[in-house]
């Protein structure tokens, strides 16, 4: 049976489930070591585990690995809206489960400590100002997409410069809201620990920051042929 949507999604799938075992679980270890990962660690954990995930998984579904790039994505006309439906769903599968593997897997003080490496709001960060620092970090992580890796006059570097994007965001903003960039990266542990709290920033903020980046790039710096044509997931 032909199911051209059956690889991206598993490979979208595989891709988040790196990001969220391997960038969660070094949260998890920095509780466990007393602060021995640190919050360098933390981002080269997250930064480098995404570069290899989208350089490994680009030439079967882009490597989007997050539903807000999918959605920057749909916007910049690249992707069909059924396909984005695929892309979406599948992060979050990714995402749920290896969180499940993160609760089941490692020392669950270290686990319970970290709240399962769920994102959270910094004590005097309100809800709106996350959503702000949320939307600026996404925005540069998606402005890196189009430039790396949708514009088809760009160097194409794999995904090291987008994983660059998400190691200096973890440094600038890891400690005021986790520094998610991705919807998927605070559901699959917010769900399997049942930390919501501020939930909503890690969706609004991702997906914003998105659509401003994708909007920007797409009808102002991507020539003009390029910007206009509907695209398949393929691409």
């Amino acid at each position: 049976m032909n199911r051209p949507w059956f690889q991206p999604f598993l490979a979208e799938a595989i891709g988040t489930f790196g990001l969220i075992f391997f960038g969660a679980g070094s949260i998890i270890m920095n509780e466990y070591t007393g602060g021995g990962v640190g919050l360098v660690g933390i981002a080269l954990a997250h930064g480098v585990v995404l570069a290899v995930v989208i350089t490994a998984t680009a030439h079967i579904s882009g490597g989007h690995i997050n539903p807000a790039v999918t959605i920057g994505v749909w916007i910049g006309r690249k992707i069909e809206a059924r396909m984005a439906v695929v892309y979406i769903a599948a992060p979050l599968l990714g995402a749920v489960v290896a969180a499940a593997f993160l609760a089941a897997l490692f020392p669950a003080g270290a686990v319970d400590a970290a709240s399962l490496g769920t994102p959270m709001l910094a004590g005097d960060v309100t809800i709106g100002t996350g959503i702000v620092i949320e939307a600026i970090l996404t925005f540069f992580l998606v402005f890196t997409v189009f430039g790396t890796a949708v514009d088809p006059r760009a160097t194409k570097l794999g995904g090291w410069a987008i994983g660059l994007v998400l190691v200096f965001a973890v440094l600038a903003g890891g400690p005021l809201t986790g520094a998610a960039l991705n919807p998927a990266r605070a559901f699959g542990p917010a769900l399997v620990s049942g930390y919501w709290t501020g939930h909503i920033v890690y969706w609004a903020g991702p997906i914003l920051g998105g659509i401003v980046a994708a909007a920007i790039y797409s009808r102002l710096l991507m020539p003009r042929t390029d910007a206009t044509e509907a695209a398949t997931a393929e691409e």
